[in-house]
């Protein structure tokens, strides 16, 4: 698109909706939210910037192909899943958790990182979408 408020605007937007994706994602772990959520939040901040900015200015911005998100989220949110089996002896996907809370994030376990594993892998896999079906045209 070629409207100088969009473009504007997104310029603005992009950090503020990859914020409030970041809390999405801190918040999920205690209250509805999370990962997956988070994670689309993020994808729109990036496609609204790819629509008002062009492709190859989001893909400039990014720096790296969204495909590579998917296997590290993958890998983070498999190993905090195995992390009970190793770090405790407990069964897979228990959560364990750190016995004291951080100021800004409170409490910090398996959980979390299982989350912005999803996190990692619902924005690489929506932006690689969408990044080749806009290609493709």
């Amino acid at each position: 698109m070629k409207s100088i408020i969009l473009k504007t605007a997104s310029n603005y937007l992009l950090p503020l909706l990859l914020l409030f994706s970041l809390f999405i994602l801190l918040r999920g772990h205690y209250l509805p939210g999370g990962g997956f959520v988070g994670g689309l939040i993020a994808s729109i901040a990036f496609v609204l910037h790819a629509f008002a900015n062009g492709l190859q200015t989001t893909k400039h911005l990014l720096r790296i192909h969204p495909g590579f998100l998917m296997p590290i989220g993958l890998s983070v949110a498999f190993l905090a899943g195995i992390s009970p089996m190793f770090l405790s002896g407990l069964p897979f996907m228990t959560g364990i958790w750190f016995p004291e809370p951080i100021s800004v994030v409170g409490m910090i376990g398996s959980a979390l990182f299982f989350d912005i594993g999803v996190y990692l892998v619902v924005i690489g896999i929506s932006l690689t979408i969408i990044f080749t079906i806009t290609e493709s045209k």
